[in-house]
């Protein structure tokens, strides 16, 4: 099930957020931010904050997404994470699935994700790839040296 994001699936949505061993303290931090902005700010439209959760109902994995300024119809997935005890079990693709339905409803024509090109981004590139969204450009050395910002678009009819 994905619903939004509570007060009380905070702890759990930054515990797993830092267990998948992905993401810098600084940006746990911004992920913290975005999730707090959301849930103490209701009447902010910028961010929207689902969880999809696990058959006990707790939450197993937290997307962070919202229409993009000064676009018609386009909207950015700002961040995604899935516990990585549940890993492999559908609950990445479910959310990706539900946004672009989301999305669809609201009106929007066009989804933007972008992630790092190093190796330990190789599964999510590819993650995404196999959701048939596009690689349309890279940014050499974006976040740092030799770590590219890499940009996937998926035009929704």
């Amino acid at each position: 099930m994905i619903r939004p994001m509570t007060r009380a699936d905070r702890p759990t949505v930054l515990a797993l957020i830092e267990a998948t061993g992905f993401f810098r303290p600084d940006e746990i931090q911004v992920a913290a931010e975005l999730i707090d902005a959301y849930l103490d700010q209701p009447s902010q439209r910028d961010y929207n904050v689902v969880v999809v959760t696990d058959d006990q109902g707790a939450a197993a994995g937290y997307m962070t997404y919202g229409p993009t300024p000064l676009t018609l119809g386009t909207f950015d997935l700002y961040w995604m994470a899935v516990d990585p005890k549940t890993q492999g079990r559908g609950h990445g693709r479910a959310l990706v699935e539900w946004l672009e339905r989301t999305v669809r409803q609201a009106g929007g024509r066009l989804l933007v994700i972008e992630t790092s090109s190093t190796v330990k981004y190789e599964p999510t590139r590819r993650f995404y790839l196999g959701l048939k969204y596009t690689e349309v450009a890279r940014i050499p050395d974006f976040y740092g040296p030799g770590d590219d910002r890499v940009i996937f678009t998926k035009r929704l009819g």
